[in-house]
């Protein structure tokens, strides 16, 4: 199948040739990387969290990677991209990475030893005159997978950033960060938490401030109901401002969802009037300031508690000059609503 025949059913789509490998990886790695660019550029966040934010994308763009080397010459697997509301890989991708990378030792002894491999590609490519056999491509990509990929560098359901001294002229103290990726939505989404600490040494209490992330803000909630979760389960700690940047979806031949952006770009292919390599982003940025504090509890046993202003959400688009201008065409209510103009990016170009 040609990547200009991709039909697939609603929820999921399987990667089933060669082709379709190269064009996906290429696409999303060149996606994520305008948008590391664009966000940086247009200052969406500040210069920490511009740092912080690169950090988790590089998790993302390693994984998919390590992704596209497993797979490329597997005839028995094929990798599922997600298509409602993504066009990330599904999340079970990551998790597959994970597992096979923590029998990364098991694997490598079962596998042909590299150098017989390289003599038996030599002999059938100089002496013989013949095209390698795919099974054999299969078992060199797997070497080069389980040889090179690091569990560590995977992006997990739930990735821990450290704590940290926050900028000047931020609210709170200290800032740590996380990010998930959202099973429900198979996305990814990075928060940061600006806070004040009542006690000494914050690196005394860290333990219970990354447990308490990963059990309560690992998954895309209303961002009230986050911050009241961390506020409540983390006495001695006051959070001053939480941030939440939703990462997707990727608008692009791949999404098959109910976005009118998805919907404009889709149309826009299949009329021949954009190429289909042609993609947009969308990005949320959420913001939750505390306004005040109260106490509440028995007179021997206060807790302080955050009262929270209303939630801020800003709503960006980043897309090459040519989908900006259909999009104004065919979206203008989404166009006209967005924090700032479209954010101009880069086309996506793959040779024929």
């Amino acid at each position: 199948m040609s990547i200009g025949n991709i039909v697939t059913p609603l929820d999921s789509a399987v990667l089933d040739s060669k082709e379709q490998y190269i064009f996906y990886h290429k696409a999303i790695d060149f996606t994520l990387k305008e948008l590391i660019v664009a966000v940086q550029a247009k200052q969406l966040l500040n210069q920490q969290e511009v740092l912080l934010f690169k950090q988790y994308c590089d998790l993302l763009l390693y994984s998919i990677e390590a992704m596209r080397v497993k797979y490329m010459y597997d005839d028995e697997e094929n990798m599922k991209v997600d298509l409602t509301d993504s066009s990330f890989p599904n999340y079970l991708e990551f998790r597959y990475l994970f597992n096979d990378l923590a029998l990364r030792e098991e694997y490598l002894g079962k596998l042909t030893d590299i150098e017989t491999l390289k003599d038996e590609f030599l002999d059938t490519l100089m002496r013989k005159k013949e095209p390698i056999a795919k099974r054999k491509l299969f078992q060199a990509s797997s070497i080069v997978y389980y040889a090179s990929a690091k569990k560590e560098y995977i992006f997990n359901r739930f990735v821990q950033g450290k704590i940290i001294t926050a900028p000047e002229g931020n609210q709170g103290e200290h800032l740590v960060s996380w990010s998930f990726y959202d099973v429900s939505h198979n996305r990814p989404f990075i928060c940061y938490m600006y806070f004040d600490y009542d006690g000494r040494n914050i690196l005394d209490y860290k333990d219970e401030i990354y447990e308490v992330l990963k059990n309560a803000a690992d998954r895309e909630m209303s961002l009230e109901t986050m911050a009241y979760a961390i506020d409540k389960r983390l006495p001695k700690v006051f959070p001053k401002l939480i941030k939440r940047v939703d990462l997707g979806p990727i608008h692009n031949v791949f999404a098959k969802d109910e976005n009118k952006v998805t919907h404009a770009v889709l149309k826009g292919i299949a009329n021949k009037e954009i190429p289909l390599e042609s993609y947009a982003i969308s990005v949320k940025i959420d913001e939750l300031k505390s306004a005040s504090e109260f106490k509440e509890g028995s007179f021997f046993s206060k807790q302080t508690f955050q009262r929270w202003d209303a939630m801020f959400r800003q709503r960006y688009v980043f897309a090459p000059h040519r989908i900006i201008q259909m999009l104004y065409n065919k979206t203008p209510e989404i166009m006209n609503k967005l924090a700032m103009a479209p954010i101009q990016i880069s086309e996506f170009k793959i040779d024929k």
